[in-house]
């Protein structure tokens, strides 16, 4: 590094080059030195401590010196110290695996390797609209399944048909007026047997955060597990039962 301007560097970067020289050279200490004395003296040699004074979060910037020393101390030499600050820099590039949340219809019990790698593809490229080239794609989203063609989006009806809308599904769907305001209920998915407390029939219904159960005056939501398609009317009841116990949901001011 001291001969950076040898190589050419200039500007800036030499400038810094000779600033990192600069301080390693005043930074005192011995051949073996622990990785924690040498952050102490290059701490104390760039002026860093000093600055600290005149900071207003200086208690907080101190504690977390203390948290660094701490674990600095756990090293034997500087150079295991940066040998493992270059794995976790290598860590940190490595490329993570990718998530993807199931549908509500799904299970874990359940799930096939296929369906978890139809999951793992979306967002969903589904074509270009051959009246603009604009890409459109489908995805899941907080308030549901949707497709994006630019700044356009329209609500689709099921999460299954991120997997299987074509193109001119898209583009037919794309083509109605966008729906504003609140929109029109849903009708019921599936009518269960009498709730043994309340007698009345229990309707399994689909709502905007999910599926779930009512007896015209208690509302439960169906939980991780409970599959659509396979509730009974006991499970049905005994989600309700256990709403009945929480007793009346708060209202918001």
């Amino acid at each position: 590094m001291r001969g950076a301007d040898d190589l050419g560097v200039t500007g800036k970067a030499l400038a810094g080059v000779r600033a990192i020289v600069d301080l390693a050279d005043r930074i005192s200490v011995g051949p073996g030195a622990s990785p924690a004395e040498v952050m102490e003296s290059a701490l104390e040699a760039s002026g860093y401590l000093v600055g600290l004074e005149s900071d207003d979060r200086s208690e907080e910037r101190l504690a977390n010196l203390e948290v660094l020393s701490e674990a600095a101390a756990g090293f034997a030499d500087v150079a295991s110290l940066l040998d493992e600050l270059d794995r976790q820099a290598e860590a940190d590039e490595a490329i993570r695996p990718r998530t993807a949340s199931l549908f509500q219809t799904m299970t874990l019990e359940r799930i096939t390797f296929e369906d978890a790698m139809q999951l793992l593809s979306l967002p969903r490229v589904v074509g270009v609209d051959p009246a603009d080239g604009v890409e459109i794609t489908v995805q899941n989203g907080r308030f549901g399944p949707y497709l994006r063609k630019g700044s356009d989006s329209r609500s689709l009806e099921t999460e299954e048909q991120l997997l299987t809308i074509g193109l001119d599904g898209c583009l037919a769907v794309l083509a109605q007026p966008k729906r504003r305001g609140r929109t029109a209920a849903k009708p019921p998915l599936r009518e269960l047997g009498v709730d043994p407390t309340s007698g009345r029939p229990i309707i399994l219904k689909d709502g905007n955060w999910g599926p779930y159960v009512t007896d015209g005056e208690h509302n439960a939501s169906l939980k991780r597990g409970d599959a659509v398609e396979e509730l009974t009317d006991e499970r049905a009841a005994e989600l309700l039962a256990e709403r009945r116990m929480k007793g009346p949901a708060k209202k918001r001011r």
